[in-house]
C-alpha cells in the first residue's frame, strides 16, 4: 500500500510510521507544517530513507494512494486549552483536504483520528454502543470546543456513506516516545517516576483504559485488511485499570511516591470524566483482539521510557 500520513509531527503518527517500517513494506508519505523536524526525527530512529516527507501544499490530488490517515489535531490538554475556537478551522480545513482527495479517488481509505470526547461531556459511566453524545448546546463552554470540533467531523463522514471511511475514536493512549511534559495523569505519574519527586494527585476516583503502539497497529491493520467501510470505532485494551489499581501498581513496580490530595493540579482541558473509556467492541467484528491490559501497556511503555531515560544520563 501507499499510505499518506497528514499530520506526521503527531507522535502517534510517528508511533504507528514506525511500526509500519519496521513490520510492513507500506510506502509511506508524511505530511506536516514542519517537514524538517519529521526528517530529523527519521534520522533519529535510522529510518531517513525509509519514508518521504513533504508539507501540507505537496499534497494534492495528482498523487496515488491507498489510504489516507489524518493525524491533525492536539494531543496536549494544555494546547487544546490554549486553541480554544480555532480548533474548528484546524479540524475543518486538513478533513476537507482528504475528502476533497477521496472525491477523485474513491477507492482510497480515509481513517481520521478522532476522540471519545466525541461523545461530550457524560462520563459517569464507561459509553458502549447504545451511548449518545451529551452536548449541552446551551451552556457551551471552551472545553466543548474539542468535543464538537471531533462531533462535527464524524456527523461529516457518516453523510458520506459511500466513501471508505473510519473514525477512529481514542480515549486514552500511552507510549515511552510521547511527550512526558504534556499534563495527563500518566505522564505527571512518569515525571515522579523518572524525577523521584511526590506525585500529588485528588483523591477523586476515576478509570481509563490505555492503548499503546502495539495494540494500535494492530487495530489498524484490522481495518486495513477489512473490506473498505464508512465505519466508527472506539479503541480498547484488554481491560481497564482504575486510579487507585494504577497508583497501587506504580508504587509496587516503580516505586512512585503519592499523596492524595483534595484538589488535582492536572488540566481540564475538556471536562470532568471519571469514567473515560468504551467497552463498544465494535472492532472485534474486523479481527481486532487487544494484546495488552491498561496496566501492561503502561507497565511496558514505563519500563521503555525509564531505560532511555537512563541511557541519556
Amino acid at each position: 500500500m501507499r499510505i499518506a500520513f497528514l499530520g506526521a509531527t503527531s507522535q502517534i503518527a510517528k508511533d504507528l510510521a514506525l511500526s509500519f517500517c519496521e513490520q510492513s513494506g507500506h510506502e509511506l508519505v508524511l505530511y506536516a507544517r514542519r517537514p524538517e523536524a519529521v526528517s530529523q526525527w527519521l534520522a533519529s530512529v535510522d529510518l531517513p530513507k525509509r519514508c518521504t516527507v513533504h508539507e501540507f501544499s505537496a499534497f494534492t490530488v495528482t498523487e496515488n494512494f491507498d489510504a489516507i490517515f489524518n493525524f491533525v489535531g492536539v494531543g496536549n490538554p494544555a494546547h487544546a486549552a490554549s486553541m480554544g475556537a480555532s480548533i474548528f478551522d484546524l479540524t475543518l480545513q486538513f478533513d476537507e483536504l482528504a475528502l476533497n482527495y477521496l472525491r477523485k479517488h474513491t477507492g482510497c481509505r480515509y481513517i481520521f483520528l478522532s476522540s471519545g470526547a466525541a461523545y461530550g461531556s457524560n462520563f459517569n459511566t464507561p459509553v458502549d454502543a447504545t451511548s449518545s453524545a451529551t452536548i449541552a448546546i446551551n451552556h457551551l463552554q471552551p472545553q466543548d470546543w474539542y468535543s464538537v470540533a471531533k462531533l462535527h467531523a464524524e456527523c461529516r463522514h457518516r453523510s458520506l456513506a459511500d466513501m471508505s471511511i473510519v473514525d477512529i475514536r481514542i480515549f486514552n493512549y500511552f507510549s515511552h516516545t510521547q511527550d512526558m511534559e504534556a499534563r495527563f495523569l500518566i505522564t505527571d505519574i512518569a515525571r515522579s517516576i523518572r524525577d523521584g519527586t511526590v506525585f500529588k494527585t485528588s483523591a477523586e476516583y476515576m478509570a481509563r483504559d490505555f492503548i499503546g503502539p502495539d495494540d494500535f497497529y494492530q487495530l489498524i491493520n484490522s481495518i486495513l485488511n477489512s473490506p473498505c467501510m464508512n465505519a466508527v470505532l472506539d479503541c480498547y485494551s484488554k481491560a481497564p485499570i482504575d486510579k487507585p489499581t494504577l497508583l497501587a501498581a506504580m508504587q509496587v513496580h516503580f516505586d512512585l511516591r503519592y499523596e492524595l490530595v483534595k484538589s488535582s493540579s492536572g488540566i481540564n482541558a475538556t471536562g470532568n470524566k471519571p469514567y473515560y473509556y468504551s467497552v463498544n467492541k465494535r472492532a472485534a467484528e474486523f479481527g481486532y483482539s487487544p494484546a495488552l491490559s491498561s496496566l501492561e501497556c503502561i507497565e511496558k511503555e514505563l519500563r521503555m521510557f525509564m531505560k532511555e531515560n537512563d541511557r541519556g544520563k
